[in-house]
């Protein structure tokens, strides 16, 4: 029997230059919405006595015959916690594995570029402005995905630790300063583009000091019903996410709303794969747009076979 590649994060390192992965997803959103990949709900499994859980992705790709899984597991012990994730990925003509990757970095690459994706689609032709709000490695990820999307004339990261932080960039390009702040709703104030980029579990921005026009993106952490923003502010957004079978069921501000009768899942404009072919319905202009990425297993599937490409070159 053929054994499956084994990646660990050296490996996956040093492969990620050779991985377009603003093209790998958006092919794959693409093959969603022509019913090619199959895209079931995440599962959050809890380890007995509180010592952790782990959230299982799953996917289906059928372009590239391949399905797999990716385990993340949160194991706690104070300061010492750990978090880490792991890709199967699996052939859909021998059902042999094929792939057994460490997912972390590819994690963080596939979690900025689908804020990109939705951000370049929402986004209007001649936003100038963007703001990141966090300034970790998912923070700068998002950074390098955004500078290939607008000409940006400025660029305002924040965090409160910001100015303790030496890998923030001066500038992007040839000659936009990256301005810092402290104060996210200071960054965020006159902002096109918002990117929401922590790992809190409570709201970050105050969107009512949003313009009508902006467009905010946020991800998902580990702490049960996270959320970057405000559940009650759902009904002031038009409401966008990277899958609507699955995303209301599990991202925090979205249940917690539902739950209080703020919002529905049925006032969705749209998803990934219906903004990309042209079937979502676009922002009103009239009031922020708000996108909101759980992370799903087909971009780790996704992500992991562009990997596996690399590795075989």
């Amino acid at each position: 029997m053929t054994q499956p590649i084994v990646l660990g994060e050296t490996e996956i390192t040093a492969l990620l230059p050779k991985v377009d992965m603003n093209s790998v997803l958006v092919r794959m959103f693409r093959s969603m919405a022509d019913g090619n990949a199959v895209q079931p709900p995440q599962t959050l499994s809890l380890f007995p006595r509180d010592a952790g859980d782990f959230i299982t992705y799953l996917g289906v790709l059928a372009d590239d015959k391949v399905f797999g899984a990716k385990l993340s597991p949160y194991i706690s012990g104070g300061s010492k916690a750990l978090v880490t994730a792991w890709t199967l990925l699996m052939s859909m003509e021998t059902g042999k594995p094929i792939l057994l990757c460490d997912s972390q970095k590819l994690t963080t690459e596939r979690t900025a570029a689908t804020s990109v994706i939705a951000a370049n689609a929402l986004a209007e032709p001649e936003a100038s402005v963007l703001a990141i709000i966090g300034s970790g490695p998912v923070a700068l990820a998002h950074l390098r995905y955004a500078t290939t999307i607008r000409e940006w004339k400025e660029v305002r990261i924040a965090s409160p630790n910001i100015n303790s932080k030496s890998n923030v960039p001066e500038t992007i390009g040839a000659d936009v300063p990256v301005v810092k702040h402290t104060d996210a709703d200071r960054a965020i104030d006159g902002a096109d583009v918002v990117l929401l980029c922590t790992s809190s579990a409570k709201p970050v921005i105050d969107v009512k000091l949003l313009s009508k026009t902006s467009v905010v993106t946020s991800i998902s952490t580990n702490a049960a019903n996270a959320h970057e923003i405000d559940p009650a502010a759902l009904k002031l957004l038009d409401v966008y996410c990277d899958y609507r079978a699955t995303t209301p069921a599990s991202a925090g501000e979205m249940r917690l709303a539902t739950d209080a009768g703020d919002w529905t899942p049925g006032a969705l404009c749209g998803d990934l794969p219906e903004l990309l072919t042209g079937r979502a319905k676009a922002p009103s202009r009239e009031r922020p747009a708000f996108f909101r990425s759980i992370g799903l297993g087909l971009e780790d599937v996704a992500a992991a076979v562009a990997i596996l490409a690399a590795a075989r070159m």
